[in-house]
């Protein structure tokens, strides 16, 4: 069964038990762990019923629950075991929440614009998947990655898969990102990164200019962003406040680039962790998707994923219930990014009470009818 220990656990975010054959039921103790935003519990013999508590959140998209292969009948509305969540949920919770806000409809006129006109220009084709042993081209030693960084002097980042520094190749700046022994992402996400960047090219993503495998040291040497990344940069209080016209070309660019993955590439490409932070800027505000150890390339319309992968509050509900994957679990998690563009607030926000989904939180302002843009100059 479900060990009681995890109830301790109270900063506990995303809970994944699944395959372990664990019986019994669903514990009421996880209802008092208010930072969980994602429980699977896929593929055990649990049996029972869903705590009231966590029904709640569920019904209120902060909490997704994946229970598909248990013995536990549906009684909330967006349970999607045995059946198909309806394709107007993401609109739902997106486009609905905003509908009344000018803002929302300029982006998406625009992006429908951009969308209809690239519709002729025509696909680009992903070159044939070469082995990764033969993409030595680029490749450096660990010693050029010590001569690059200064022997890793200065650092601008850090991350789920290691630490990034500054470094100059060839005058150039850049950043190179090391993988951290501890890293939970690993190599296999490395390998991935770098097969795709050195297959795919865009002006609206990051561009790899080369790596390193050098026995057990790994690293990502990319071009450099001098305004780091979309998240940082709209809550910094230390830079004059982005106006309209300057996000509005953010999320055009960051569009490009998903539209590219998407329709560009053949066969298409999930990103899978479309957020903010995710999203780098150059010096003159140009936008970038960037970290794509999690993307998946394949075939056909859609993909079932053994293991749910993104980042909580990002993640598309039917993708997370049902692990099957599609374009449209990217457009989710970007209607999520614009609303962080707008609306300049974290999208999950910690509270006394519970942890509020910026979706929420944006339906709630416009039912009041007190939106307000005074945080916004121009």
């Amino acid at each position: 069964e479900i060990s009681p220990y995890i109830g301790n656990l109270t900063q506990l975010q995303y809970l994944d038990l699944s395959n372990n054959n664990l019986t019994g039921g669903v514990p009421e103790f996880l209802t008092r762990l208010q930072f969980l935003t994602l429980i699977n519990l896929q593929g055990n013999a649990l049996n029972g019923s869903v705590p009231a508590g966590l029904i709640d959140r569920i019904n209120r998209r902060f909490l997704q629950l994946n229970l598909e292969g248990n013995q536990i009948p549906c009684t909330w509305e967006s349970c999607t075991t045995g059946t198909k969540t309806s394709e107007n949920s993401v609109v739902v919770t997106i486009v609905a929440s905003v509908a009344s806000v000018l803002s929302i409809v300029i982006i998406v006129s625009a992006l429908l614009w951009w969308f209809k006109r690239t519709k002729t220009s025509g696909k680009l084709v992903v070159t044939p998947r070469k082995p990764y042993q033969e993409l030595k081209n680029r490749q450096f030693t660990y010693s050029d990655i010590q001569r690059i960084t200064n022997n890793f002097e200065k650092v601008i980042g850090k991350g789920g898969f290691g630490t990034v520094y500054h470094g100059f190749l060839d005058d150039n700046q850049v950043a190179v990102k090391m993988l951290s022994k501890t890293s939970f992402q690993g190599y296999k996400q490395f390998e991935a990164e770098v097969e795709l960047l050195l297959r795919v090219h865009h002006r609206n993503l990051t561009a790899l200019i080369g790596y390193c495998d050098d026995g057990t040291e790994t690293g990502l040497i990319y071009e450099f962003m001098a305004k780091g990344n979309l998240a940082e940069y709209l809550s910094d209080s230390s830079i004059s406040v982005l106006n309209w016209e300057g996000r509005l070309g953010i999320a055009l660019e960051a569009a490009q680039g998903l539209e590219y993955l998407h329709h560009g590439c053949k066969p298409p490409i999930i990103h899978r962790d479309v957020k903010s932070s995710n999203i780098l800027l150059t010096d003159n505000l140009q936008a970038k998707l960037s970290d794509f150890g999690l993307s998946k390339s394949f075939e056909g319309g859609s993909h079932v994923s053994t293991v749910v992968a993104g980042t909580p509050g990002y993640l598309d509900p039917e993708y997370s219930t049902t692990n099957r994957l599609t374009e449209k679990s990217d457009v989710y998690s970007f209607g999520v990014v614009l609303l962080e563009i707008i609306t300049n607030r974290p999208v999950i926000a910690r509270t006394i009470d519970e942890p509020t989904h910026i979706s929420r939180w944006v339906s709630s302002i416009c039912r009041m009818e007190t939106l307000r843009t005074s945080w916004i100059r121009g």
